[in-house]
């Protein structure tokens, strides 16, 4: 049964009108109007969350909104006395056919759970708004009106959109099989649905059932190689804990490992935090300390808690190396009940130090997530810190000597309105120089550290390339927006770990053309929620040719490629080019790493060994036996090092740290 709703317009005061329960039967909405919703019940669902925040809902009230002239428009439940959990979907297209334009959850200024979306809008384009009851169905108020803001440029970068049939909430775009090409991940509580990538840009369907995860990805998903068995494992991060899917040796099934700890899960990430060679994860934590899952080498996680942040109001982190020593530290963005932002210094020791005050990151910026990348092209990472509801963006640069400075005015995106809960960094147009992507815009890097923005695109989701021309892809729920070559050229670098973890997550590469150094790190994890590609993609602009790849893997060891072809994937296996000689697989258990004087090891080798000690450049550095296991190390630098253990059946190796 339909049920009334006062419907307040300048040019329609005090007429009743009735909420609608489908998108076929709509109710107008129109600048200057102020709408009153009793409860979300109507009877058709949305067919897609466009907010990139939460799951899919059961019920919605629908509004149509047609555009007069070409403007921006903003829908809000944000005002005094406002006490109700919204959330805004906007969608273009036929009422069979809609798809995602615009949304918003949480934005709200005077009540952090209300919903502002802003997006701009075309004369005679027709635009449907519903409300969902994802988090509630109780009643609110919103406001329609005209926001006073430029128009946009003329499209910067184009897309073309594909659906494609995936099972499952579709958070996540990686390589699943091994073949360097990106593929779609959905997921449930029961499947795995994967979307294999064929030449060509099209795609196979393999859908795995799973055992129920008690914890599905309603949050985040982060994924990666734990168990070293070359294939990724899936971290689930949900409301209340976190649920893994580690992939079999035969990489066709999953096996379930929850942990019963209370987490209320936000961004989830695969990263080797102790830098012993093996993947960890990391969760943040909305209402308690931080939590980490360390790897023992063997592919057994142990939980912990406290060390990478003590308080609550933890939602957006990045690993990241901000003061390039190689090693991985790690910046959460922070909002709700402790909304300053940390910088967790790693000290190369296995502690973190938070250095955010003193960098100036420590100032209670209301945001869900943070773009770090070399904006400038100088070799280090600078850093957008993106608004979900502070009403303002930072943008900082790395001055190169692990200080930074706000550059945020004169950059244009001081004059950004846009905010959301997703704030990446690719290069999309591959000039060579990273953009934005977040607040229902992109913001295109002119090379000088300033931004064009360019609100003609796809919402957030994650990124890969998707056709493998090498350009990159957006995925936005069973949708593909296919990036339009603008003729740049451009690189991809897929990792193969051997004494670092197998996904070569936070490696630093870099790759030298005409027009300078061009930096990446591989991460699992960005953004708010997402999980994207963990090939490394460099856009090269106008450049003829790579002059060299640089590959500085976690474990020290670097890899120096030339005479690469341009336009093309490179696959680098560690140690293959950085002159030592090829390794058999590792069997070592190395403690305690970082090492102090003296090393434990264990593993398939007797206890007198002969042993070598290599360091980065493959140069042999320690050379001797082991005594009963142990070998003394204390006349090493610290440093990254390689251990090479004699055995019956040939040489085994193991990357180590000594600080």
């Amino acid at each position: 049964m339909e049920r009334s709703v006062l419907l307040f317009l300048s040019a329609f005061t005090g007429l009743c009108s009735f909420a609608q329960n489908t998108c076929s039967t709509a109710l107008p909405i129109a600048p200057g109007g102020t709408y009153t919703v009793l409860a979300v019940d109507g009877t058709q669902a949305t067919p897609a969350n466009c907010t990139g925040s939460g799951g899919d809902a059961t019920h919605a009230e629908w509004y149509v909104f047609t555009a007069t002239v070409d403007t921006t428009i903003r829908i809000s439940t944000d005002y005094p006395g406002a006490s109700t959990d919204t959330r805004i979907q906007v969608y273009t297209g036929g009422c069979g056919a809609l798809t995602c334009y615009d949304g918003d959850d949480d934005s709200g200024a005077i009540y952090n759970y209300a919903s502002i979306a802003t997006f701009y809008v075309y004369a005679g384009t027709i635009y449907h708004v519903a409300f969902d009851d994802y988090w509630t169905d109780a009643g609110f108020q919103f406001t329609v009106s005209e926001y006073d803001a430029p128009p946009p440029p003329p499209d910067l970068i184009s897309f073309t959109a594909l659906d494609v049939p995936v099972d499952g909430n579709v958070l996540a775009c990686l390589d699943m099989n091994g073949d360097h090409r990106d593929d779609i991940v959905g997921t449930s509580a029961t499947n795995v649905n994967i979307f294999h990538q064929l030449s060509g840009g099209t795609f196979q369907s393999v859908n795995i059932v799973t055992e129920e995860a008690e914890n599905v990805a309603s949050w985040s998903i982060a994924a990666g190689d734990i168990d070293g068995n070359h294939h990724n494992d899936l971290l689930y991060g949900g409301g209340q804990g976190a649920t893994f899917m580690m992939a079999t040796d035969d990489g066709t099934g999953f096996v379930k490992v929850n942990f019963e700890e209370y987490i209320f899960c936000q961004r989830t990430n695969m990263v080797d935090i102790n830098n012993d060679g093996h993947l960890d994860a990391f969760s943040c934590h909305d209402v308690d300390a931080n939590v980490s899952f360390l790897n023992d080498g063997s592919g057994n996680l142990t939980f912990g808690q406290g060390m990478l942040g003590t308080t609550c109001g933890n939602y957006g982190s990045i690993w990241t190396d901000y003061d390039n020593d190689g090693d991985m530290d790690m910046f959460v963005a922070k909002c709700g009940c402790d909304p300053v932002d940390i910088l967790m210094r790693n000290n190369g020791d296995g502690t973190f130090t938070d250095v955010a005050a003193e960098l100036g990151f420590a100032d209670g910026h209301q945001s869900w997530s943070s773009a770090w990348g070399d904006y400038d092209n100088d070799e280090d990472m600078d850093v957008l810190v993106g608004s979900s509801a502070s009403g303002y963006h930072k943008l900082m640069r790395n001055n190169g000597d692990g200080t930074f400075t706000d550059i945020t005015a004169g950059s244009g995106i001081d004059l950004f309105t846009g905010e959301s809960n997703e704030w990446t960094t690719h290069d999309f147009d591959n000039n060579g120089y990273l953009d934005i992507f977040g607040g229902g815009g992109m913001l295109m890097n002119q090379g000088d550290l300033t931004f064009l923005v360019d609100e003609t695109i796809p919402y957030n989701g994650p990124i890969g390339d998707l056709d493998d021309d090498g350009y990159l892809d957006v995925l936005n729920a069973s949708t593909i927006h296919f990036n339009n070559s603008t003729g740049n050229n451009w690189l991809k670098v897929a990792l193969e770990g051997t004494w670092s973890n197998t996904n070569g997550i936070g490696a630093r590469i870099t790759v030298m053309s005409a027009s300078g150094p061009h930096i990446r790190e591989v991460r699992s994890g960005d953004g708010f929620r997402y999980m994207s590609s963990l090939n490394a993609h460099f856009g090269l602009g106008t450049d003829p040719a790579v002059l060299q790849v640089e590959v500085r893997w976690p474990s020290g060891t670097v890899d120096v490629i030339a005479d690469v072809d341009i336009n093309s994937t490179l696959v680098v296996v560690e140690g293959q080019f950085n002159g030592v000689a090829e390794h058999a697989a590792p069997a070592l258990t190395i403690f305690p790493v970082p090492a102090t004087d003296r090393l434990t090891v264990s593993g398939a080798h007797a206890p007198n060994s002969a042993v070598r000690v290599f360091d980065t450049t493959g140069k042999l550095v320690l050379q001797g036996q082991l005594a009963a296991n142990t070998l003394d190390v204390a006349v090493l630098n610290c440093g990254f090092y390689v251990l090479e253990v004699a055995t019956a059946k040939g040489s085994v190796r193991q990357a180590f740290s000594k600080f």
